[in-house]
């Protein structure tokens, strides 16, 4: 296996492949991403720095030789012991010193898309049988490479031999796998929805005791227990706490005593789910017009002089004894200045009028205003909204990059308040924001009055999401300072940073609720599952450790093929949750002719895929 990248990604996928996997790996990475970039995997920090005087060596050698412009250079050995490769760049020398001609697969995880694209193309020129894995943040994009690479290699096997064997392309995003977790971390009792070709599969996450009673919804099954303490990540070892357990069996699920668990509650086709979204949506197109033209407090002074209004035909009616609708009638006449005095009439009548008279001159500037404002507003469609007066309840999403602008989209599909916080005026995500029409605070979020502007105080939560574990971390402590109970979302790389911030955090504020999320830890299982040949349908976090789910073929399979769908599960390891689209009975027998959608760990996607797992690491664990 081959992986080339220049960020935490690179490293987390290499480290899944050897770890995990037991794959031999050649690392490509930029000559000076060990010094600059973040730090490799937890507890390798201690390997990695013994190999920096090495680094440092060969970067000085080249720097007196030929610089490395076209070739790469072996470092030695990662601290896992993949064979690492520096190169400024994945050229066409660099792919074949890195064996790519002789490899069953290659990873290009690089930040920008148009490198990995034509490191792409040279590999399949290479060697046109490789299983290709991209990251690609543009989707359209996406889909025509991956329709491309595919049709070059189909066309240079069959030439070959009449076959293109298993030659296939996978484009994915890390954005676009850790944003739906990111999103539904930030939010008290909002499922992790995973959607699938044709399925739909939803995971809650119950409080401690909730499968006490007899009487408890248990759902369909149960995926995760948590941490004796589940306010953040896992409990290093020797404090004594108990981590998550993953797929835990009916005996641990019983024992679980105050332990929080996840459940898989649904599992429901897509098609049903779309169809009921759009029942939700018919007949409220009018009320998003209505908000997006006018602010809350010309609506409510609309509202006001209607219900004058209304009041003063009852009036009317009540007083003369007219029809109800003629009163009306005589209202508007009177509120628009209509000539027709009510001389002769009786003193009731007369005074309505003038009130009715008042009343057309109340409307006249309430009418102007909500013509001005809604001039302004398509006016200032390009422009970024503020924060308005009043808004809580909202959740402050601190970063607009990749990651930030796909978990603001998330966030927006799931009908969520958000107030974005950007320091970079030209970030990508102020575009998706403006569409969207979301407030946005541009300003340092280190410098003081940038979150109370975001109206910090009154959020149901904070979504830190930067690329700096540093900004994430500070945003988090001043929005404690100015409130101390605030649900806070951090996305932290290393497993050692997070453990140590949750554990002060959580001594400082013992009743907020912390949690702390790796983007490269979420979506390396999906990359090293590609590079196998597995079809990875989503991750679950489950503090920090992540549940795969998984399109599995049982032929071939022994520990699926010929056993019932509750005879295949093994705790720790792997479950079957849907086949083929649709739930499935526990008696069901699985054939060898059917495709199944499973949750399954780390480790159990390696045994199913036939790898002999190294027993050097704790199950599902990079440290």
């Amino acid at each position: 296996m081959v992986v080339c990248g220049d960020d935490g990604l690179a490293h987390r996928l290499a480290a899944e492949l050897r770890v995990v996997y037991g794959e031999q790996v050649t690392l490509v990475v930029p000559p000076n991403s060990r010094i600059a970039g973040p730090p490799v995997v937890g507890r390798a920090r201690a390997a990695s720095a013994a190999l920096l005087d090495r680094v440092v060596s060969a970067a000085v050698g080249r720097a007196n030789g030929n610089g490395n412009g076209g070739t790469g250079q072996v470092t030695g050995e990662g601290p896992r012991g993949e064979r690492v490769l520096e190169a400024v760049e994945a050229t066409e020398a660099v792919l074949a010193e890195a064996g790519v001609e002789r490899a069953a697969a290659l990873a290009l995880v690089y930040d920008d898309d148009e490198t990995n694209i034509r490191a792409a193309l040279t590999a399949r020129r290479l060697n046109p049988r490789l299983r290709l894995v991209l990251r690609l943040y543009n989707r359209r994009l996406g889909q025509h490479i991956e329709e491309l690479l595919d049709q070059a290699a189909v066309l240079a096997v069959g030439d070959a031999d009449g076959g293109a064997g298993d030659t296939s392309t996978t484009v994915l995003s890390d954005a676009d796998t850790a944003a739906p977790a990111l999103a539904a971390t930030a939010l008290a009792g909002t499922g992790k929805v995973i959607q699938t070709d044709g399925l739909v599969l939803r995971a809650v996450d119950l409080p401690p005791g909730a499968l006490a009673g007899p009487d408890a919804d248990q759902g369909l099954c149960t995926l995760a227990l948590f941490s004796a303490n589940s306010n953040g990540p896992e409990p290093a070892e020797g404090t004594g706490e108990q981590g998550p357990r993953l797929l835990p069996d009916d005996a641990e699920v019983r024992a679980a005593g105050e332990r929080g668990v996840m459940v898989l509650e649904q599992v429901s086709s897509s098609s049903s789910a779309a169809a009921a979204q759009d029942r939700r949506r018919v007949g409220i197109g009018f009320v998003p017009l209505l908000v997006s033209l006018f602010s809350r407090r010309l609506r409510w002074s609309l509202a006001g002089v209607v219900g004058c209004v209304v009041a003063l035909a009852v009036a009317l009616s009540v007083v003369t004894g007219i029809h109800p609708v003629r009163a009306f009638y005589y209202t508007l006449l009177d509120l628009f200045a209509i000539d027709d005095p009510a001389i002769g009439q009786s003193l009731g009548r007369q005074i309505l009028q003038l009130l009715s008279g008042l009343m057309g001159l109340l409307l006249l500037p309430v009418l102007l205003a909500a013509v001005l404002e809604a001039l302004g507003t398509f006016r200032t469609a390009s422009a970024l909204r503020k924060p308005p007066r009043g808004l809580s309840g909202h959740v402050v999403l601190l970063g607009l990059g990749k990651i930030g602008t796909r978990v603001l989209t998330r966030l927006r599909e799931l009908h969520v308040p958000v107030v974005c916080v950007e320091s970079d005026p030209e970030a990508r995500g102020l575009a998706v924001a403006r569409r969207l029409r979301v407030p946005v605070v541009l300003g340092d979020v280190t410098q003081e009055g940038v979150l109370e502007a975001a109206k910090i105080h009154r959020a149901q939560a904070l979504l830190a999401v930067t690329s700096a574990d540093t900004t994430n971390l500070e945003a988090v402590l001043y929005a404690r300072a100015v409130r101390p109970d605030l649900k806070a979302v951090l996305r932290l790389y290393d497993d050692d940073f997070a453990t140590a911030v949750y554990r002060t955090l959580r001594a400082a504020h013992p009743r907020a609720v912390t949690r702390s999320r790796s983007v490269s830890y979420l979506a390396a299982p999906s990359f090293a599952g590609a590079m196998l040949g597995r079809q990875i349908l989503g991750a679950i976090p489950v503090e920090r450790k992540v549940l795969l789910v998984a399109a599995v073929d049982v032929g071939g399979h022994p520990q699926l093929e010929g056993r019932t769908v509750d005879g295949a599960f093994r705790a720790g390891a792997w479950r079957v949750l849907a086949l083929e689209g649709r739930p499935v009975a526990g008696d069901y027998q699985l054939r060898a002719g059917d495709r199944v959608v499973v949750a399954v760990t780390r480790r159990g996607l390696a045994e199913l895929s036939g790898r002999r797992v190294p027993p050097a690491h704790p199950p599902d664990s990079l440290g």
